[in-house]
């Protein structure tokens, strides 16, 4: 078992503070917070973050090889103490892997993997994405009340820095959808405005004859709009 020192837990929170969303994504927040976590954490030998989404459980980060072969086997179960944590936002507790019942046998292959407890803490990150920071021990029964409470103030803190980095990559991306979606009309604006000259056709008409030259190639909108605007600029 790992040994922790005290001081950990005030410099994991600190970190937190740190984090600058412009430097680094969703994905390498979530590293950070297993990372921490396994630093922080009496006790603990592994760490992951289990993510719900619309199309299913999957682990997000991890810091061993263990911890994500044990995640993947509770998603092909379908239940498992991540799973359960994450569907009911709740601090599920396992204290002895090779003597709990629960799950289809879970527990004792957790036991054979190595891993004798494991703790799983709801991790709310957004209205659409809920998750479990799960902590695995190679010691049975070492997650004691006061490493509990120390855990549940963790994905408190880690909750915040993901919410953060779920809703910075969200308005990102939809700036990159706007943008790309000025782009396109301002080049479609532009093979109109080719086509009116050229044919002497109104502003609907120039719009039909590109559809139908992008339905005829399938191709998109703006790409045939493009080519034609790049062969006038070149002719």
């Amino acid at each position: 078992m790992k040994a922790h020192d005290p001081t950990d837990a005030a410099a994991a929170f600190a970190e937190f503070g740190r984090i600058k969303l412009g430097e680094t994504d969703l994905d390498g927040v979530l590293s950070r917070v297993v990372a921490l976590a396994e630093r922080t954490l009496p006790g603990a030998a592994q760490v992951s973050i289990t993510l719900l989404r619309e199309r299913g459980a999957a682990t997000a980060a991890h810091t061993g090889a263990v911890a994500l072969r044990l995640d993947e086997s509770q998603y092909e179960r379908g239940a498992g103490p991540c799973l359960e944590a994450a569907a009911t936002r709740t601090t599920v507790e396992v204290p002895d892997t090779a003597h709990d019942d629960r799950w289809d046998g879970w527990g004792p292959e957790a036991a054979r993997a190595g891993m004798g407890s494991v703790l799983s803490l709801s991790l709310p990150i957004g209205e659409a994405v809920n998750g479990a920071l799960n902590v695995y021990s190679d010691v049975p029964r070492v997650f004691g009340p006061a490493t509990v409470a120390l855990a549940q103030t963790f994905v408190r803190y880690a909750a915040v820095a993901l919410a953060n980095a779920h809703l910075y990559d969200a308005t990102a991306d939809l700036a990159r959808h706007l943008q790309a979606a000025m782009e396109s009309r301002a080049v479609i604006e532009q093979a109109k405005g080719i086509i009116m000259g050229e044919r002497r056709c109104t502003a609907d008409e120039a719009f039909a004859i590109l559809t139908r030259v992008s339905q005829d190639t399938n191709r998109k909108l703006r790409d045939v709009a493009a080519a034609l605007v790049e062969r006038t600029q070149r002719g």
